[in-house]
Formats: structure tokens, C-alpha cells, sequence
């Protein structure tokens, strides 16, 4: 489903659950309580800003007795989108932020993931998937990076660790050619990178990767994810932890000029082991 109509399915949710709600008798505070979120985040909902997970989606239906619709909705927009489930709503929310910070300490960003990169990445967790499959998922990762090239795009901050770019995924001329497109973006100033070096050692995000993202029009959220799941978090409370553990990373992680001097020298030594195997 193209990201247009997708929209408009969000905005027809929006204009259904205000209807619904005042039918009921009830102020976006009071459904807010009901379904545990603020009358705030109702509001965006109603826009079409912000997109309900499918449990508050459920926790609607059951407050305003609408047989199912808003679940159903939900379910039709997860299972059409091309991510996984738990990372369908972060897509959407990549589109619309002004301000994106990540931090990735074993693989490199899937904004700025090459073909092969992804490709390879994509393989070793899904070794018995068809072609089909595999190139489905390459190309949702290159069209969510088309944000980085667009006129209105974020601000992007990414704090890589040195893990990720030593790393040897798919082989050295793999990564010769990953790094590169790194230092493309970065001179071009589509994003700023910094690395945490290994020699820092311990680090304010040991347990895996973060990303922080803010709107023009409502609250900030953060992501985590592991291997198979991943959390969308909007509690002001733990999204400020989330940002102060993002500010510790920024303080241990080297310069910009120094991080540009290192993913360009790893990229030189990964070319030179290409060319001799």
C-alpha cells in the first residue's frame, strides 16, 4: 500500500474515532483514562498524526462498543505494510519527524544500510526465505532512507560504534562499499555520525540499540529493539531517560571530524583486504 493512501486510511480512523467518541458522550480526557493513554494522544489520533498500537486500537473498540472496527483497521495497515509488525508504526514515524537520533552498536542503521549490506543482514537472519522475500525487505529498507534525500528531512544523528563498522558483514569489499556511502551522506550533510570507540568500554546503552525521535506537532518517542521485538515508547518519564542516555553516548563518542577520519580509514583497510582475496 503506498504511503499516501496509507495516510488516508489513518485519517479516516481519526475522523471515525472522533465521531464515534462524541456519540459516546465522552471528552478525549475521558477516553484518554479509559484506554490509558492522555486525551492528548487521542487528539493526535484523530488527526491522523500519530497511529494507535493495536492494543490501545483493542482497548478503543471495547470502551466504545464498535464491534471490532478500529482493531480491525489496525490489523489490515500492520499486515500490509512491509515491516514487521512491532516496527510498522516507527516507519510511519520516520516519515514525519523532525529530528532523529540513533545508536548502533552492532549493525550499521537501516537508514543508511546499502543493497548488499541489507541484503546480507536480511540472509542471516532469514536463511531458508525465498528471493522473493529478500528483495522485498532490501527495498522497504531503501525506500524508508529516501527520508534522508527529501527536502522537508530530519535532522539525523547517528552514533555508531566502532563494533558495527568493523563488523565484516558480507565481506570487506561489502563493507568498503557500506562505510563509503556512510562518509557520502556525512559530507554531503545529510547526517551527522559519531563513533564510540571500543576503547571506551563500557557505554550508557549496553543492553542494544536506541533511536530518539521528535515531531514539530506532538511528544517525542523512543525505540528499542532486540532480535525479535521491538518497544515504542511514549512515556514522558522514560523517553527523558532515554535522551540522557543518548547525551552519556554523544560524550563518549569521538568528534565528527575524527569519526569521519575513522570510517574512512576502516573503509581504505576493508578496500586493501578486498583487493588481496
Amino acid at each position: 500500500m503506498a504511503r499516501g493512501k496509507r495516510q488516508d486510511v489513518w485519517v479516516f480512523f481519526g475522523e471515525l474515532l472522533k465521531e464515534r467518541r462524541e456519540a459516546a458522550g465522552l471528552t478525549q480526557e475521558e477516553l484518554g483514562r479509559r484506554v490509558f493513554v492522555s486525551g492528548a494522544y487521542i487528539g493526535l489520533f484523530e488527526q491522523g498524526i500519530r497511529k494507535p498500537q493495536l492494543d490501545v486500537a483493542t482497548r478503543i473498540d471495547e470502551v466504545l462498543q464498535t464491534g471490532g472496527i478500529f482493531e480491525r483497521t489496525c490489523r489490515e495497515l500492520i499486515e500490509k505494510s512491509p515491516y514487521a509488525s512491532y516496527f510498522h508504526a516507527v516507519a510511519e514515524l520516520e516519515a514525519v519527524a523532525t529530528k532523529i537520533c540513533e545508536f548502533a552498536p552492532t549493525v550499521i542503521p537501516g537508514l543508511l544500510q546499502t543493497k548488499e549490506y541489507a541484503r546480507v543482514v536480511t540472509l542471516a537472519a532469514n536463511p531458508f526465505v525465498t528471493e522473493e522475500y529478500v528483495g522485498e525487505k532490501v527495498t522497504s529498507r531503501i525506500e524508508r532512507a529516501r527520508v534522508l534525500s527529501d527536502a522537508t528531512r530530519p535532522e539525523y544523528w547517528v552514533t555508531l560504534h566502532e563494533n558495527a563498522m568493523l563488523t565484516p558483514v558480507g565481506g570487506p569489499a561489502v563493507m568498503a562499499e557500506q562505510l563509503d556511502h556512510i562518509a557520502t551522506l556525512i559530507r554531503k550533510r545529510w547526517v551527522l555520525v559519531t563513533v564510540v570507540p571500543r576503547a571506551a568500554g563500557a557505554h550508557a546503552s549496553m543492553n542494544g540499540m536506541l533511536q530518539l525521535m521528535e515531531f514539530g506537532d506532538q511528544p517525542p518517542t523512543a525505540y528499542t529493539e532486540t532480535s525479535f521485538s521491538g518497544t515504542l515508547l511514549d512515556d514522558p518519564a522514560v523517553v527523558k531517560r532515554a535522551q540522557r542516555a543518548y547525551d552519556l553516548l554523544r560524550v563518549a563518542a569521538l568528534s565528527p571530524e575524527a569519526s569521519l577520519a575513522l570510517i574512512e580509514s576502516a573503509a581504505e583497510d576493508f578496500r586493501r583486504c578486498a583487493r588481496t582475496t
